[in-house]
């Protein structure tokens, strides 16, 4: 499974293992581009792919979700695999935590990470 920190210099990336037990932050795409995410997803043998949904901590949506959502459309428009939107609030937090860590990722991949991380724990509580 591969999540996307989609914004609108870089788009942060993260993988997960097939069991979708680890996530690895990879390199960030600067600029974001759709074919590079479909040339990601079949050199990593990708089956989903998750974007990052900005909403506020109120619940609400703003430019940068409409931007994200949009981003997600090109993606399914382009890749024959399921494409998802996943609240990302709070990631960019838990990103800058992580790196003042020390985590050495690009951060908005790290953001991917905490995302990505964030969707399988809710798969997996929705599942069982």
């Amino acid at each position: 499974m591969l999540a996307l920190d989609y914004g609108s210099a870089r788009c942060g990336c993260a993988i997960s293992d097939p069991t979708g037990t680890l996530v690895r932050p990879l390199e960030a795409l600067e600029p974001p581009d759709p074919e590079a995410v479909a040339g990601l997803v079949a050199r990593e043998g990708v089956d989903e792919v998750v974007v990052g949904l900005p909403i506020t901590l109120g619940g609400e949506e703003g430019e940068q979700a409409e931007l994200s959502r949009a981003f997600a459309v090109r993606l399914t428009e382009l890749l024959d695999v399921p494409v998802t939107t996943h609240d990302e609030r709070l990631t960019t937090r838990m990103a800058e935590r992580s790196v003042r860590a020390g985590a050495r990722a690009n951060p908005d991949s790290i953001a991917a990470a905490h995302l990505l991380e964030s969707y399988l724990a809710a798969r997996r509580g929705a599942n069982g």
